[in-house]
């Protein structure tokens, strides 16, 4: 570990008292503004949390020391502390980042392929649901009727599978909740930038009894896009069926 130089003498001090209990990963110290700025080795999320070492308090050179017996002692005492927590603090920042990811990367697997799966029969069930709307279908509206609901069932059969990852992801980024990166950026640094389209529910979306309107699995919303679908459908033959009911103009006798 390597310090500014040009850091004030009493920060070299402190700095010279702190070295035995700061951490191996610790590589500079430096001025940053007003403050410090601490630079570690990059961190794989595997290690052991940082946490300030017990052997800190129990160093006679940095335990404390009232104002009234020593004013100088107990200011450089009290910075001391302050440094090794806001030292142990940002370590322990950059640690929870570099774990998120590496949980991310556990459990992602076959995600991509799965969306791409999902998008395949997406797309063919949005294009089975617009021809239903031309004059062509008409002429063959059971068999029209027939692909729209293979691709109803092949679309939902891919958002399940599709689920089954994305409720893990989700596990893990419930579990890293207090992470500084969003969700976004841990799965960037994950190696998905793509994974910003993908459709992830939190971890409670993912309950029984929390299917709340744009927070639900994948396979709840196509659910509903097809009862959309059926709705629509059973609206469209029932005003067909009035319209024939309703007889044609009387020729006259």
């Amino acid at each position: 570990m390597s310090n500014d130089t040009s850091l004030p003498v009493e920060t070299q001090e402190i700095l010279a008292r702190l070295r035995p209990h700061l951490p191996g990963c610790l590589q500079k110290i430096e001025h940053s503004g007003l403050g410090l700025r601490f630079v570690f080795a990059p961190f794989t999320g595997a290690e052991p949390a940082p946490e300030v070492p017990s052997s800190f308090r129990a160093d006679p050179g940095l335990t404390y020391v009232r104002e009234s017996e020593d004013a100088a002692e107990h200011r450089l005492r009290q910075r001391a502390e302050v440094i090794i927590t806001d030292l142990y603090d940002e370590a322990r920042r950059q640690w929870r980042d570099a774990a998120y990811v590496r949980d991310l990367r556990e459990v992602i697997g076959d995600a991509p392929a799965l969306w791409a799966a999902y998008q395949r029969e997406a797309t063919v069930l949005a294009t089975a649901e617009a021809y239903l709307r031309t004059p062509e279908a008409a002429h063959e509206w059971p068999s029209a009727i027939a692909r729209l609901v293979d691709a109803q069932d092949s679309t939902l059969a891919a958002a399940r599978a599709f689920d089954r990852r994305g409720q893990d992801i989700a596990e893990v980024q419930d579990r890293h909740l207090y992470a500084d990166l969003r969700h976004s950026e841990a799965l960037i640094r994950a190696g998905h930038p793509e994974a910003k389209n993908w459709h992830i529910a939190s971890f409670s979306g993912y309950g029984v009894c929390s299917r709340s309107e744009g927070d639900e699995p994948l396979a709840e919303a196509v659910r509903r896009r097809i009862e959309r679908q059926e709705a629509h459908l059973a609206k469209v033959a029932r005003l067909s069926a009035s319209v024939a009911s309703v007889p044609g103009p009387r020729r006259a006798g």
